[in-house]
């Protein structure tokens, strides 16, 4: 009996990230290609805190909360792709129990507080279009504040219920997670007890944080979409279309993307389709998303050629 739970007790003291152990020799060309993207996304969005703060034409509520979006991704990426390249070096990777649960919740940590920002980043941008003239007034540096700190709040305790409910489970003697991080589904599936009622109400929660912040921002931009409309002149339309683009991509790409992985209570991927998704949610999306809000904004651009000089 001793014995028994001697054991039990090491397999649960760590777990074992397979990563990307089928592909062989394509490892270390993939090691090298998400390597470049990181280095990049860290460049990038470091890039746009920099260029924000140094531009005082870009101190206004807009480029804060971007400057905010910019530091979140550096956090996001960094909570998952540095374990990812040391797993695609070795093969697999062992992480301690305690280093598990961090990252599970750090990831779900950040992943929720992106959907609170985005949402107030919307909002930002429904006010400066839909109410240009009461804009400065609704819009000031306290109610920025304000926003970007409540869902920075908000996103920290939205994993709160899943960790508690996930980490409790008997994992048994099966500690191989086949992903490349510490993800709900993967870990999930090695409980060696009946885990529906645990998917459920980690789903119902899930779905409640990320909700919230989707239809707040799908109702600000109906609107704000509303008011381009009923603008008569065609450049008009496009410059008010041009201050909202960049972010109606990004939350397109977001929403798209992890809606796939997470979009079901027991996920129907398979274990490889899922690494794939995850790769474009952790890796290339963040990549994507200083690159969107750069070449698409003049502003920024403008700023960006004044800091270079």
């Amino acid at each position: 009996m001793a014995h028994a739970e001697k054991v039990n007790h090491t397999f649960n003291s760590k777990f074992i990230l397979l990563g990307f152990e089928n592909l062989h020799g394509l490892r270390f060309l993939l090691f090298g290609i998400i390597l470049v993207i990181y280095l990049v996304t860290m460049m990038g969005n470091v890039l746009i805190i920099t260029v924000v703060f140094a531009d005082r034409h870009l101190q206004t509520p807009m480029y804060y909360f971007l400057s905010n979006f910019s530091f979140l991704e550096i956090c996001y990426t960094a909570s998952v792709v540095p374990k990812m390249l040391k797993t695609l070096l070795s093969g697999h990777e062992v992480i301690s129990f305690a280093g598990c649960v961090t990252q599970f919740y750090f990831f779900g940590s950040m992943a929720a507080t992106e959907c609170f920002l985005l949402a107030a980043m919307s909002y930002d941008r429904y006010l400066a279009i839909c109410k240009p003239l009461r804009y400065p007034t609704l819009m000031t540096l306290h109610v920025c504040i304000q926003l970007a700190f409540g869902s920075w709040m908000m996103g920290f305790m939205a994993p709160i219920v899943a960790v508690f409910l996930t980490f409790r489970l008997p994992f048994c003697t099966a500690n191989e997670i086949n992903h490349f991080f510490c993800d709900l589904n993967p870990i999930i599936k090695l409980a060696c007890t009946d885990t529906h009622m645990v998917e459920i109400t980690i789903f119902i929660t899930m779905y409640l944080v990320v909700v919230g912040p989707f239809t707040w921002t799908v109702v600000s931009y109906s609107k704000i979409v509303h008011s381009i409309l009923k603008i008569s002149s065609t450049t008009g339309r496009k410059k008010a279309f041009s201050t909202c683009s960049s972010h109606l991509t990004v939350v397109t790409l977001y929403y798209g993307t992890l809606g796939i992985v997470y979009g079901s209570p027991s996920s129907n991927l398979s274990a490889d389709m899922n690494k794939l998704f995850s790769i474009l949610y952790t890796v290339f999306t963040p990549m994507l998303n200083p690159m969107i809000y750069t070449l698409r904004n003049k502003d920024v651009k403008e700023a960006l050629r004044k800091l270079i000089q």
